[in-house]
């Protein structure tokens, strides 16, 4: 049998196989809290076969929401947690929950404040203006994280993955991009990492070698002037030392190179389409300015490994976590062998939540996502779903996926990625 289907335990946890659900914003919590569709989406993957899966993206606080589908961590919705880890539980498959904080990625309408970031400045996305957070801020924050994961294992989870990346407020901190602060909070990557370091503290604290601890870390900004490589293989080394059981190794910022971390064509007719019309500025936006904002970053297989393998070398006895373009069997075999012990997987168990037991059943099994991005598009104001099991798409769009599919497949051919 496949290493990939061999238990394995991190922390304190031992998984039944080396697969994990990323934690992909799934936007299924109006309100803020877990909704039906939450939990037969989870529950179906644990069903299908994986060793554990992630729900995403739950803020620590208030004022880290970016979505109004979004999970916010408090008292009232543990009850529903639990329940949700309960039915994970009784599948087989382990519960991890991501936590983060928006930082400046969010409105004042969703987090019911002026959003906050590293340094003030202008949001474009939302739009609105964001401040410079304080020291007061920057405390209750990090002891959010603390109060979060306390929280999570109240509800049962058996892990927590702290959101460090993607340009969300730690990466904010971490990035030389966002964060051009004159206090002890910035300048030096030291001083960088401060904000992080205080963070996992907290995190680590509260955990109390009790669940799992993860982080979601960079393997690059994945644009000149963000974070490099050789930096963050750095924070990778601090985060090693504090405690943290694992890293997964992404990349991309969501303000300025968001296709990076997902791959392919930004679905801008998918977005315009969902978005509501009292929005009408932001579908404009999209429509006109959509792809150069956003321009499309080419899927391929392990789209991640190269990056990744860097910080393999660097720290060649930390488990650290693959993530990025595993679509086969193939593919996950060669990422265990090249010494991931885990590897996430998002949209190939969103197309099809039995994607793992049927690559166990078929050494040749190949997922069936195209990588149109519909599932991406529709995130920002639906809940997360591929386009195949999608019960309101229109003709029209599905015209669009059928396009976005054959401009993605000529360009991987014409770059041999197919």
């Amino acid at each position: 049998m496949s290493k990939l289907f061999t238990p394995y335990k991190l922390g304190p946890v031992e998984l039944r196989n080396r697969t994990v659900r990323s934690a992909a914003f799934e936007a299924m919590c109006p309100g803020n809290r877990p909704s039906q569709e939450l939990f037969d989406y989870h529950t179906a993957v644990a069903r299908g076969g994986i060793g554990m899966t992630t729900v995403a993206y739950a803020a620590v606080c208030q004022s880290g929401v970016s979505f109004d589908t979004q999970l916010c961590m408090r008292e009232e919705i543990v009850p529903d947690l639990k329940k949700l880890t309960d039915a994970i539980h009784a599948e087989g498959a382990k519960a991890s929950i991501q936590l983060g904080h928006c930082g400046n990625m969010t409105h004042r309408s969703t987090c019911h404040c002026k959003p906050m970031g590293a340094i003030s400045g202008f949001n474009l996305y939302s739009p609105t203006f964001y401040r410079k957070m304080n020291r007061d801020d920057i405390d209750y924050v990090a002891k959010s994280f603390g109060q979060a994961v306390r929280l999570a294992m109240k509800a049962g989870f058996d892990a927590v993955e702290v959101h460090a990346g993607h340009g969300y407020l730690i990466s904010q901190f971490l990035s030389p991009y966002t964060n051009r602060r004159k206090d002890e909070f910035g300048g030096s990557l030291e001083n960088r990492m401060r904000f992080m370091k205080m963070c996992f503290e907290e995190v680590i604290k509260a955990a109390d070698g009790k669940i799992a601890v993860t982080a979601k870390l960079n393997t690059s900004d994945g644009f000149k002037g963000g974070q490099t490589t050789e930096e963050l293989i750095e924070v990778a080394k601090e985060l090693r030392k504090m405690g943290v059981d694992a890293i997964t190794l992404s990349g991309g910022f969501v303000s300025r190179a968001p296709m990076y971390v997902m791959r392919g064509e930004f679905p801008v007719k998918t977005i315009v389409h969902y978005f509501p019309w009292k929005q009408w500025w932001l579908k404009a936006g999209v429509l006109v300015g959509g792809r150069i904002v956003a321009p499309t970053v080419p899927f391929k297989k392990l789209f991640f490994l190269e990056d990744a393998l860097k910080f393999k070398a660097a720290m060649p006895d930390y488990p650290f976590i693959y993530v990025g373009g595993v679509v086969d069997r193939q593919s996950a075999d060669k990422v265990i062998d090249a010494g991931f012990p885990l590897l996430q997987m998002g949209r190939a168990v969103l197309e099809d939540t039995d994607f793992v037991n049927k690559m166990k059943a078929d050494p040749n099994h190949c997922s069936a996502c195209e990588h149109s991005n519909f599932c991406v598009g529709r995130m920002y104001s639906r809940s997360m779903q591929c386009h195949k099991k999608c019960v309101d798409i229109t003709p029209a769009l599905e015209r669009n996926v059928a396009k976005v599919n054959a401009r993605n497949d000529k360009l991987e051919r014409k770059l041999g990625y197919k």
